[in-house]
């Protein structure tokens, strides 16, 4: 099981990350925001969490909250390639981002597609940029229909997506981010088959993500790390809604964001806490050794009237046919969020008032 702290790689990553923020996305664009080892290209927007459009405000928005350079912000699909579009502000806020109001940061979306970000960047960089697709896959797999030599243009593909030996989040075998657009999830596993291993596409399922269980303790620490005060505290016992009065701005947005979550996640019977899926992921595209790996060949359902968005794992080569993933298996939370809470709190920290 990996347990040591990654080491800060002397040149940077270049990534496009593609997104449904989300509270869960939102931590992972701080967290990239954070790494010296991220060189972020774009951030590409799609429907999931909440609309298209509300998710590329919040990105500018977070970019400027955090004084982020000019790093371009694009449009994608407002809906999936066939399924009608499903939303999901029940868990992540009418916004995306729970509880937080975010300044509007006065920053525009690029007037190129997200498609034409995907290809253009790879095609500028080829071998360099590493995708990073925390939402639906629908922006890429419209970008293959163009363009089907991405795969072999992009340095590595990095998915928050799925379900293989564990329950699904949406339903009973299906996770969210699959389960919006199934349509697209098969078109983009099947074109990138076949790759060497060392740039076969991550996959962070839930078997793995919903380990990473964000409590209280970490967003205190959090706090205590960028030196904010008062004391951060998110009790289940304190009102619903209760808003932080922390000095710093960034702990006071995340922490308002991340306790609708646990709230979220309390009420359906999961605990005071919140799987932060995405910003694990972010950190395996930067560091993929937080990750014990297993090569496999995965598919999606798409005809089955109670399956339909599931993903299947072929991990012993049952189906003849080309690996074209690498599933995160094993992991140890305790050292992700050592890492995390530490890049968070320290970039934090520069806003302290």
């Amino acid at each position: 099981m990996p347990s040591t702290l990654p080491k800060v790689t002397s040149m940077p990553q270049k990534l496009i990350l593609d997104v449904d923020t989300g509270i869960d996305d939102s931590l992972a664009l701080l967290y990239l925001l954070a790494s010296e080892e991220a060189e972020i290209v774009a951030i590409t927007c799609t429907a999931g969490n909440v609309p298209a459009r509300a998710v590329a405000l919040n990105n500018l928005n977070w970019l400027g909250l955090c004084n982020a350079p000019e790093i371009e912000v694009a449009l994608g699909s407002e809906v999936p390639l066939l399924a009608p579009l499903m939303t999901t502000e029940e868990t992540h806020g009418p916004q995306g981002i729970g509880y937080a109001e975010l300044p509007d940061a006065g920053r525009t979306i690029s007037p190129r597609h997200a498609t034409q970000v995907w290809i253009e960047s790879a095609r500028a960089h080829p071998g360099e940029v590493i995708g990073l697709v925390t939402g639906p896959l629908t922006n890429l797999a419209l970008a293959l229909r163009l363009d089907p030599e991405l795969p072999q243009l992009l340095k590595r593909l990095v998915v928050m997506g799925g379900a293989f030996n564990y329950p699904g989040n949406t339903t009973p075998t299906s996770e969210w981010n699959i389960a919006v657009d199934p349509d697209a999830a098969k078109l983009v596993f099947d074109a990138f088959s076949g790759l060497p291993p060392e740039r076969a596409p991550i996959i962070a399922a839930l078997d793995i993500t919903e380990r990473i269980e964000l409590h209280p303790h970490h967003v205190a620490r959090l706090a205590e790390v960028a030196g904010s005060f008062p004391a951060e505290i998110i009790s289940p016992e304190q009102p619903v809604g209760t808003l932080s009065t922390a000095s710093n701005p960034i702990v006071r947005y995340v922490s308002d964001a991340v306790r609708f979550y646990m709230e979220f996640h309390r009420d359906h019977d999961q605990g005071f806490l919140a799987h932060i899926h995405d910003p694990f992921a972010a950190a395996l595209a930067l560091h993929p050794e937080f990750a014990t790996l297993r090569p496999a060949t995965i598919d999606v359902e798409l005809g089955g009237s109670l399956t339909r968005g599931t993903t299947v794992a072929d991990w012993r080569g049952m189906w003849g046919r080309p690996t074209n993933a690498a599933i995160a298996v094993d992991t140890d939370p305790a050292a992700f969020f050592e890492h995390f809470i530490n890049r968070l709190g320290g970039f934090a920290a520069r806003f302290a008032p």
